[in-house]
């Protein structure tokens, strides 16, 4: 069979796959719920994590501070462009108010905070809520961007950053991003990251493991990454990342996950975990949610639907998105709908899917 035959044929079996569950995301509202601007002294405000907590959603935004604008020179897409975390929360995860800025670039080592995700992990029988970034140092550094993360407090009904539990994750003077920190079934803790162009996989015995991990694991680690490969962009794409924390089921951890195509689209995507190992299960083989409303086709950056939330309430799964680099929009799905697209992916062609490599 040639090349062009077996991709028609795959496009087909696609095309049936998409049509059997299509609509499995379905967009909250008729716009964002956070708008740019909507802070004053910020204009984008975007890449949202998300946590349910004290009776209300709490929604870790990225917000730019205004006086930003384009570079139309060699370089970075964006001239004096700085972002704090932003917290907005809600009651009914559709009505958000601005509530305080968590963390503000230039303070706790950091030049610019980028793409918060937070989660809550399990740790030697204790529950630490720990929000990773992407910490991204000025230009003329020289340094590449990494993953951060700072251990959370709560009281006086808001997030603090714990004071003294702050750490860069991963591999020294590697370029590394998209950092999401889970549970293993047993207890042991997984970080999944982004070494362009693929996602990553690496395990730890707890958190503190993972927290003081210096050259001894990562060196041989690096070494091999091939063997630490979760995930890699389906032919033709660019690259890929993870989103938001993985979702626990009785069948497997779902991972909403984004991926950037060929022409530079960024789309929802979905796969499962095996609860024990972290390794790779299945993928649907199309994304769950392409960028076509207005505030996802133009913004700061066209064309983007960029997960990082979740909350899980029962069979309701709600997801907060960044639309365009410019704002926050909210999907929802179930657990149900999502284990039965992926118990189907069995059919989906093989050039769609990885098969992992490794265990651990």
């Amino acid at each position: 069979m040639s090349v062009d035959q077996q991709q028609l044929e795959e496009l087909s079996e696609v095309g049936q796959f998409v049509a059997k569950h299509n609509p499995l995301v379905e967009r909250l509202g008729n716009g964002p719920i956070v708008n740019p601007g909507s802070v004053p002294g910020y204009g984008a405000i975007f890449n949202a994590g998300l946590l349910h907590h004290d009776g209300r959603y709490h929604l870790f935004a990225r917000g730019v501070r205004a006086g930003y604008r384009r570079n139309d020179q060699p370089g970075p897409r964006f001239l004096d462009y700085i972002s704090d975390i932003l917290v907005f929360t809600s009651r009914d995860g559709e009505h958000y108010d601005f509530a305080y800025v968590l963390a503000r670039a230039g303070e706790h080592g950091v030049a610019c905070f980028e793409d918060p995700r937070v989660q809550r992990v399990l740790s030697d029988g204790y529950e630490q809520i720990v929000m990773t970034y992407t910490d991204l140092p000025p230009v003329e550094s020289g340094k590449p961007h990494s993953i951060g993360a700072h251990c959370l407090d709560y009281f006086d009904g808001r997030f603090h950053l714990a004071g003294g539990r702050s750490q860069h994750l991963g591999p020294v003077g590697v370029p590394n991003k998209d950092g999401v920190i889970f549970n293993l079934s047993d207890g042991r803790v997984g970080l999944l990251h982004r070494v362009h162009p693929d996602m990553q996989l690496a395990v730890f015995d707890n958190l503190n493991h993972l927290w003081n991990a210096g050259p001894e694991y990562w060196e041989p680690y690096m070494a091999d990454l091939e063997s630490h490969v979760l995930a890699r962009p389906t032919r033709g794409a660019r690259g890929i990342g993870a989103g938001a924390p993985p979702v626990a089921t009785s069948d497997g951890h779902l991972l909403f996950f984004h991926e950037t195509a060929a022409d530079g689209t960024y789309a929802m995507q979905l796969a499962l975990l095996d609860q024990y190992t972290g390794q790779l299960i299945a993928r649907v083989p199309k994304p769950l949610l392409v960028p076509e409303m207005a505030w996802e086709l133009h913004g700061d950056v066209d064309n983007v639907v960029f997960v990082q939330g979740v909350d899980l309430d029962g069979d309701d799964i709600y997801l907060t998105y960044g639309a365009a680099d410019r704002c926050v929009a909210v999907a929802t799905t179930t657990v149900t709908s999502c284990l039965e697209v992926l118990r189907d992916c069995s059919s989906a062609p093989v050039g769609q899917l990885f098969q992992p490599r490794g265990t651990y």
